[in-house]
């Protein structure tokens, strides 16, 4: 299986990777099955039919939504974020569904979007759309979004084969272990190492403009997050926080003015949850490698290039490369999705990606590498996904922000040694996906257990 950077890192829409940007891409391929077969012009009624976690926190991640917006033939990197709102609106007033902007047929909601509890056998985020004709059943598809915003059809799943992809990569690698041999072996560092993969379909030219494509992106999110002000949509009234701390910060820098020792970690946390707010709102994000741990990745490179006088696209360029080469083991291995492994999936993943990059960056060894992304996982492993609301608000944004930390802290730590340490990431990746495996459901995207139920103490 070749997973390239551009797997991790993917350009979409709030406000989850596997609940909203996985069913809207089903959505729209399922468009696209039936163009290919020739079936669209045919088409009277389509039913979607959702289960487990996607039934559970569909309509807190907006999932149905999602699905819908897809089947009208959005994509979640180029659907205008702006415009999504009042065209679901019309379509329930009108109960009018343009399938794939050609075809209109009747939607009714109630009768036409199915949330199910039950689950589908191969992951707990299933999904099943069929299309009717004036004969009956024309095509039937289900779908897996299995974390990060990757679909897998029923076929995928049932073969076990869970990318399509079958280019042959120079240095592929399927463990840290083999990795770091990889890299000793032929004098490498990790991201040159990735590099040289990417090659496999880009040129260097085109990776390089497309890695700092994606670092727009994060930083216009960044941006964004740190003007808007009010509150967050879904019924928590849960108050933004990034632009009133923005202000705090700004004032701090100002000449004569003597800021915290602790300026630098408040920095970090700002841009996290700058991130998360934005995702929170259904804003335009980069998966990292998912929506819910979204504002880990960017929030420690805006560090390191707010801090770091001498920082250019060079260093953004080798972040990404060294933060994807991880968040490949931790998909390979285990799962980075939090309806199959909890937040540990997420969060977990993301702080050992943006650890590793970070490290990358400051001149470390493969092996301290290796160790900061360990160290990075090894803190998150057992972390529940229990959103309060199925809303990624309560704990997901400040979640961000703590694990950012954490991962400049695994980067420092690592590099204070020489890369020796007693538990290897492969061994933590392990962990995580054991771990996952005994995790009770309730804890892994239901809104069923943990902080989501703890509104109801007295």
């Amino acid at each position: 299986m070749a997973i390239s950077v551009f797997d991790m890192f993917k350009i979409g829409i709030g406000p989850s990777s596997s609940h909203t940007v996985g069913p809207m891409r089903a959505g729209a391929t399922f468009v696209g099955d039936l163009r290919q077969r020739e079936l669209l012009h045919s088409v009277e009624r389509i039913e979607v039919r959702l289960y487990g976690s996607l039934s559970a926190t569909g309509i807190g991640h907006a999932s149905d939504r999602a699905t819908v917006m897809g089947l009208m033939g959005e994509w979640p990197d180029t659907v205008d974020i702006a415009d999504v709102n009042q065209r679901i609106e019309k379509m329930l007033q009108d109960g009018r569904l343009q399938v794939g902007g050609e075809r209109e047929i009747q939607f009714t909601w109630a009768r036409d979007m199915r949330l199910l509890d039950e689950n589908l056998p191969f992951h707990p985020n299933g999904m099943t759309i069929c299309a009717y004709g004036p004969t009956g059943e024309l095509y039937e598809q289900t779908y897996y979004s299995i974390g990060g915003g990757f679909i897998i059809d029923a076929e995928q799943a049932a073969s076990g084969r869970l990318d399509s992809d079958s280019t042959e990569l120079p240095y592929d690698f399927s463990s840290a272990r083999e990795l770091l041999h990889l890299c000793k072996t032929h004098n490498m560092s990790i991201s040159a190492l990735m590099l040289e993969n990417e090659k496999c379909w880009r040129s260097e030219a085109e990776i390089r403009a497309k890695i700092l494509h994606i670092w727009g992106a994060m930083q216009d999110c960044v941006n964004k997050g740190l003007n808007e002000q009010g509150i967050l949509p879904g019924g928590l009234n849960v108050r933004r926080r990034a632009w009133r701390l923005h202000q705090s910060l700004q004032a701090i820098e100002q000449p004569n003015v003597i800021g915290s020792t602790l300026s630098a970690m408040e920095w970090v946390n700002l841009f996290a949850l700058a991130v998360n707010e934005e995702n929170a709102a259904g804003g335009r994000m980069v998966t990292a490698p998912t929506n819910g741990a979204a504002g880990i990745v960017p929030a420690v490179l805006h560090y390191f290039m707010k801090f770091n006088p001498a920082a250019n696209d060079d260093d953004v360029v080798r972040f990404f490369l060294a933060a994807s080469a991880v968040g490949i083991l931790c998909k390979k291995n285990a799962s980075i999705s939090g309806a199959e492994v909890g937040c540990q999936g997420e969060v977990g993943s993301a702080c050992a990606m943006a650890a590793a990059g970070l490290a990358e960056i400051l001149g470390a060894t493969p092996q301290q590498v290796e160790n900061a992304a360990e160290i990075g996982l090894e803190h998150n492993l057992g972390l529940t996904c229990d959103p309060v609301g199925g809303l990624v608000q309560v704990p997901c944004i400040e979640r961000n922000a703590i694990a950012a930390v954490k991962a400049i802290n695994a980067a420092q730590m690592s590099l204070r040694g020489d890369g020796e340490h007693f538990i290897s990431l492969d061994r933590a990746i392990r962990t995580m996906r054991d771990t996952g495996a005994d995790m009770h459901d309730k804890y892994k995207e239901t809104s069923r257990g943990g902080l989501a139920v703890s509104l109801v103490e007295c």
